[in-house]
């Protein structure tokens, strides 16, 4: 069975808006099934199954097993079989097994591929901090989102989105992705204010503490932005001794890995600034 073009422009869609997802493909039936072998389907993270792989009795359990999936990140082959052939949770194969009431009495096997999300950087600014995160962001993989005013926004033509303005640009980062203002000097303070209003579980910033304790205390009046300002990391980066553009935006994307692999993003940054001593 072929996957329909509905499924194709959905997975599109989902990789495209930054989404991790799960396909479910029927590898192979026995005796009498509704859904037949090639047949998929897309589970996203809420739980929500897009595509035709049987009745209840598959549906129910392909959702719990592709969620699942999706948090240890590991594909894994489920089976449903008859309940009264059901004995264990894990079959003699170790594959898991999951009991089906259907009067049909048939066995299915199912592939479970999760896709994770490509996680995003998003840069406020066009200096050339930000050109460089660009280039080394994405070398590693991520997705880079620039926002910047129209008449800079040429200069961030590198990344994969470029906005003309910050809010645009911050408006697309989510609780997983990072967020860095490097517009050093050129609208701080609406770039500040547009980060505030994001979603990213990171952010941070290209500014001296004292730099940025001036734009805190202007900012912080609003009790909207007052705990959030508690979270940026100002100066961004790990203490590496960076002077350098290019080293600045080394020792950001090094911040911004290990706290993602300790599960660190979105936490208050200590003593209301960054890690890296160098003044920028």
């Amino acid at each position: 069975m072929k996957l329909s073009q509905n499924t194709l422009d959905l997975i599109e869609t989902l990789r495209s808006s930054g989404r991790s997802f799960c396909i479910a493909t029927i590898v192979r039936t026995k005796d009498a099934t509704s859904a037949k072998p090639g047949a998929k389907a897309v589970v996203t993270e809420d739980g929500e199954m897009h595509g035709f792989l049987g009745g209840g009795c598959v549906t129910g359990a392909v959702k719990k097993e592709a969620i699942a999936a999706l948090e240890s990140q590991q594909p894994k082959l489920m089976r449903v079989r008859p309940k009264d052939e059901v004995v264990a949770p894990v079959d003699t194969d170790g594959t898991t097994l999951h009991k089906s009431s259907c009067p049909s009495g048939g066995t299915v096997e199912i592939f479970l591929e999760p896709m994770k999300a490509r996680r995003r950087l998003v840069i406020l600014g066009s200096s050339p901090i930000a050109q460089t995160l660009v280039s080394i962001a994405g070398a590693i993989g991520y997705q880079t989102i620039a926002g910047a005013p129209g008449d800079e926004s040429g200069t961030m033509g590198n990344a994969d989105v470029c906005h003309e303005g910050f809010a645009e640009a911050a408006a697309q980062a989510g609780p997983g992705d990072a967020l860095i203002l490097a517009t050093q000097g050129r609208r701080d303070r609406e770039a500040l204010r547009a980060a505030l209003q994001s979603q990213a579980g990171y952010i941070g910033m290209v500014a001296s503490r004292r730099k940025f304790a001036a734009l805190a205390g202007e900012l912080g009046s609003d009790p909207d932005l007052a705990e959030r300002l508690e979270t940026v990391r100002a100066p961004a980066g790990l203490d590496i001794k960076a002077v350098e553009p290019e080293e600045i935006a080394l020792s950001i994307m090094g911040e911004i890995i290990a706290l993602r692999r300790a599960g660190q993003l979105g936490k208050k940054a200590p003593e209301h600034g960054g890690t890296r001593k160098a003044a920028q």
